[in-house]
């Protein structure tokens, strides 16, 4: 006799899984301190907009602006309201004693005012939009309340990588908005790379004409299934690059460029040859011509991984260097300029005759000091012109620069070295979840990427200082920074995708305290408005599979399936017959009941579905009571 598979829904809860308050008032990142209040601040179309800032002119338009959009009409501005009369006040009266980049916000029945001054008046304007609710009847009704607030660390930030793949300066307009709302002040833009020079040297325009545009790309992973062979190209003019500075600056952000050296330089080679130092090549008629001729075939990189082309350390190439930096430190008047260090093979280096002439000159023992010499020679020219470098944890090798501040990528060990040594920090280790461009779950929906598991709930996890520090060694480091690398990333829509929620995760671990962490309240209460909010901007984030489902076999014959829309406003849809859920499959509605006869077993596919039709992947939980496994058919 067959076992009946029964299965029935009974309604468990009615409240609505976004019900109850939430004490951080939908603010990402979490402010150091929200003390509820009594009473409650109507805004409407009596109330004024007042600016008593030297700096509150442009808040003032910002926030009108987000008022028109929200509650569809725009406030009066004035300098002096009327007695009794409901007013937002913008003032930097009492900022002085904030910290930096800190702000105030007291809600009243009355008033509203925000305290702050330069970055700190923008990022209490950021939190004002983000705390206010949707209008009802023409309204729009705050909560009473006093906020503190201040960031954790300096240096908040996320790089983006443009050399494997161009994108826009629309996008990277977009890119900066986001991180503005979210308190990220600081851009790292990856501009040249083996598979192509994005930004444009006067002096140099064969990095362009030649080094941008490479033939191909491979097919799916490393080391791939053959090439694309439609040319990738595309680079920032120096006027464009000005205007991504100058717009990234009205939102308190710093760009900061990365011009890689001495490795990573396939493009600049490409364009320029006689700047490498090929073991082919050890005729040397001078040390401004390290050899003489092309190598035939040599070419922007086409594929990924790490290459042998490398800067020969010549006076040759020093002036080249300190030329292109001389035009980058022109556009971008940021303190700290990136100069890479990182996977830079010693093999042609270490078959130089040249090179090897060079090490027992200046008395180096090793290729790695070799390295350090080059890093420390760019290092005291960025000096002289007044500019810090930041390099990859690999600049540590051979003997660190004396002003240098280490990024620390592979893993924490070099940003704890760097650190111990007195050297400043920036937190940004791939096995902490900080490279997102590494897969968000482990769906095989998941797109191609180049491998990793990278959860939003992994980087919220993450605390960049390491307890092995002492209290004085802490204070070096300075900050965190996701990374996303864009070798399996072609197109602007993927690069939403990687990067949202994930990098609302990093603003919350680069900004709020340790203690005021709380991934429940940022997961189910915060981070699902916040989402509503991209979807309606029509940004491409990753959704979130259903809040409340397994990812791991649950055993038992009786399940209740109690699940939250991971986005405001999204639609849950099930399966229990092992078919693909879709919008054709059972909507969920409310928490049911699955009973699941014993040994057999069921499982459970949902997807998510956003107000704009954007999907999660399908997310599966295995219903087991004590199904027997099944085993593979044994060879005959």
């Amino acid at each position: 006799m067959k076992k009946v598979f029964s299965i029935f829904t009974a309604v468990l809860i009615s409240a609505s899984a976004f019900a109850q308050s939430d004490p951080n008032l939908g603010i990402i990142p979490a402010p150091v301190s929200v003390t509820k209040a009594n009473g409650t601040f109507i805004l409407d179309k009596t109330t004024v907009l007042v600016n008593q800032s030297i700096d509150g002119s442009k808040m003032t338009d910002l926030l009108n602006a987000f008022i028109v959009t929200k509650a569809g009409f725009a406030l009066r501005e004035t300098k002096t309201p009327q007695p009794n009369q409901k007013a937002i006040v913008l003032t930097s009266v009492g900022a002085d004693q904030l910290p930096a980049e800190g702000y105030t916000i007291k809600v009243t029945p009355k008033q509203i005012v925000l305290t702050g001054k330069g970055a700190g008046l923008f990022y209490a304007v950021q939190s004002a939009m983000q705390m206010m609710p949707d209008k009802v009847a023409d309204k729009i009704t705050i909560p009473a309340v006093n906020i503190n607030d201040y960031p954790r660390f300096s240096y908040r930030g996320t790089m983006l990588d443009v050399g494997r793949h161009f994108f826009p300066v629309s996008f990277i307009k977009k890119y900066i908005d986001q991180l503005a709302y979210y308190k990220i002040n600081t851009f790292h833009w990856h501009l040249t790379e083996d598979q192509g020079w994005r930004l444009e040297i006067k002096k140099y325009p064969k990095l362009t004409q030649i080094g941008s545009v490479r033939n191909g790309t491979i097919i799916g992973n490393y080391p791939g299934n053959g090439n694309y062979l439609t040319p990738v190209k595309g680079f920032y003019t120096q006027d464009e690059a000005k205007e991504v500075v100058r717009y990234a600056a009205e939102k308190y952000i710093t760009v900061i460029p990365e011009i890689e050296l001495p490795g990573h330089a396939s493009a600049a080679i490409a364009s320029y040859p006689e700047l490498s130092c090929f073991p082919d090549r050890d005729t040397f008629i001078s040390d401004k011509t390290p050899w003489a001729g092309s190598r035939k075939g040599k070419q922007v990189q086409q594929t990924w991984g790490v290459f042998d082309d490398i800067f020969v350390p010549s006076a040759n190439t020093f002036t080249f260097l300190e030329n292109v930096l001389d035009e980058v430190m022109a556009i971008f008047p940021s303190k700290y300029i990136h100069i890479g260090g990182d996977e830079a093979p010693k093999t042609y280096w270490k078959e130089s005759a040249f090179c090897q002439n060079l090490m027992k000159e200046k008395g180096l023992k090793d290729e790695h000091e070799l390295q350090s010499y080059f890093i420390q020679t760019i290092e005291k020219y960025m000096n002289s012109k007044g500019r810090s470098i930041i390099g990859w944890d690999e600049i540590l090798e051979g003997g660190l620069a004396p002003n240098a501040t280490v990024m620390s990528w592979r893993g924490e060990d070099g940003g704890i070295a760097a650190a111990q040594q007195k050297h400043d920090v920036i937190m940004t280790p791939g096995s902490m979840g900080l490279y997102i461009d590494h897969k968000q779950s482990n769906s095989p929906d998941e797109p191609v990427t180049i491998g990793g598991f990278a959860p939003y709930q992994k980087i919220y996890a993450y605390d960049p200082v390491p307890k092995v520090l002492t209290a004085e060694e802490r204070k070096y480091i300075k900050g965190v920074q996701a990374n996303l690398w864009t070798e399996y990333i072609k197109t602007t829509a993927k690069a939403e995708n990687h990067a949202f929620p994930r990098l609302l995760a990093l603003a919350e671990i680069a900004w709020s305290p340790v203690e005021r962490k709380d991934l429940k309240n940022f997961s189910e209460q915060r981070l699902p408005v916040h989402l509503a909010r991209l979807d309606k901007m029509g940004i491409n984030f990753w959704v979130p599979t259903p809040i409340g489902q397994s990812d791991k076999p649950l055993t038992g014959g009786d399940f209740t399936i109690d699940l939250k829309a991971p986005v405001t406003g999204a639609k849950i849809y099930y399966t229990i017959d092992l078919a693909r859920p879709s919008e054709s499959a059972f909507l969920y509605t409310a928490p049911f009941k699955i009973t699941v006869p014993q040994g057999e077993k069921r499982v459970l596919k949902t997807i998510v579905i956003a107000p704009s039709g954007r999907r999660s992947v399908t997310a599966e939980t295995v219903l087991n009571n004590g199904a027997p496994e099944v085993k593979a058919d044994a060879k005959k």
